[in-house]
């Protein structure tokens, strides 16, 4: 619980599977723990976040599908929303996660207050409204506007923050506050979700959870599997927050039917967390990397491409492995590794949790933003 006066913030995010989603609901779950009255602002309940928790509210933005509109407008809907709800429950802060649309509705939500009335505003820049629609001529100039516009400006990886100035030519101050992750209870034990995969004791399980946009190399994941040798010594599961059926012809030409296991919209992964051994991931760029360090919280280390900031994550050979991006062959010789290698998975199992207690987890994180919440409010 808080010592000093409990604040007043709202939460705006993506509410569907995605890192941003993961954390912003995180986030207020531990604001919110601590005391906090906590807001969330959004067209649906964030996927993680509790029914009934105290000091937790859901206000659901409404989109009108008008004749007028070639598509149907959410930035609109959801900044007079922000401004009723920071209004009418006196919000400190509106803590936006995502530049678009999520940032630009909150300034416009805080022009519609009087004075008096206005919250802060904090952005916080989670990857592709950075590296991807900042790039885009018809997003740029809007993001760059409402970070300008911010009370603080945050990102979730030193990468990120350099490339967001590099892109969007920001000029501003830009806090890096890695994500973090507070693992939930299982609910099944190990051997009971092995047996529901249908592993034998002698399978190593790779895990590879993600959203399964193009940027993670869904097809590198899979050419990478059909390289680990020997083939019966694994089973892949991929923890899909999509659909997987766009790769399904791709796991049959490379002759993975039997070595691919798919789950697709799984909220709940700490069953399967608890039960995998090693994690793969073949990203083009990641801003963070949500999924590594959720393993890492398990002691289960992972296989990755060293791009964007997911060296931040996890050290090479001390608490996962890294390799060139696009080397399937040496991502696979590295998996074989720990595969083959129980005790030095173990090792660097170890050394992952370790970190991930230490540097990611909530006492460590949730800290910062409530000093940042304050000093944009002008406290010290």
């Amino acid at each position: 619980m808080v010592s000093r006066p409990a604040l007043k913030i709202g939460l705006t995010c993506y509410p569907t599977v995605g890192g941003s989603g993961v954390l912003a609901s995180a986030l207020g779950e531990e604001l919110a723990r601590r005391g906090h009255e906590v807001h969330f602002i959004s067209y649906e309940r964030p996927f993680r976040l509790p029914a009934n928790a105290p000091r937790l509210h859901f206000h659901p933005v409404v989109i009108n599908d008008y004749d007028l509109f070639k598509y149907p407008d959410y930035t609109l809907p959801l900044s007079v929303k922000m401004a009723e709800v920071s209004r009418d429950h006196q919000l400190d802060v509106l803590h936006v996660h995502y530049a678009v649309p999520h940032a630009t509705a909150a300034i416009l939500a805080r022009a519609m207050l009087p004075p008096e009335q206005q919250p802060r505003v904090v952005t916080t820049l989670h990857g592709t409204d950075t590296t991807l629609l900042g790039r885009d001529a018809g997003y740029g100039p809007a993001i760059h506007h409402a970070l300008t516009c911010s009370d603080a400006v945050t990102a979730v990886s030193f990468f990120l923050r350099s490339e967001s100035q590099r892109l969007l030519n920001f000029k501003g101050p830009v806090e890096v506050i890695h994500n973090f992750f507070v693992p939930r209870t299982p609910r099944r034990s190990r051997e009971e979700v092995r047996r529901e995969l249908g592993l034998k004791d002698s399978d190593v399980m790779v895990l590879h959870s993600s959203n399964l946009r193009p940027l993670k190399r869904i097809d590198l994941l899979l050419e990478t599997a059909a390289r680990i040798c020997p083939k019966d010594s694994f089973k892949l599961v991929i923890l899909a927050g999509g659909s997987f059926a766009p790769y399904a012809g791709l796991v049959r030409r490379l002759g993975l039917e039997n070595r691919v296991i798919v789950r697709e919209m799984i909220h709940e992964i700490e069953d399967y967390l608890q039960a995998a051994d090693l994690g793969l991931f073949t990203s083009e760029s990641e801003s963070f990397c949500l999924s590594i360090l959720e393993a890492m919280c398990f002691a289960c280390p992972s296989a990755a491409m060293r791009v964007g900031g997911i060296p931040e994550v996890m050290e090479d050979n001390v608490s996962g492995m890294l390799v060139p991006f696009g080397d399937s062959d040496a991502l696979a010789r590295a998996a074989e590794s720990l595969i083959q290698n129980s005790e030095w998975r173990a090792v660097l199992g170890r050394a992952a949790q370790h970190r991930a207690r230490e540097q990611f987890s909530a006492e460590a994180i949730v800290p910062r933003y409530e000093a940042l919440y304050r000093r944009v409010m002008g406290e010290h």
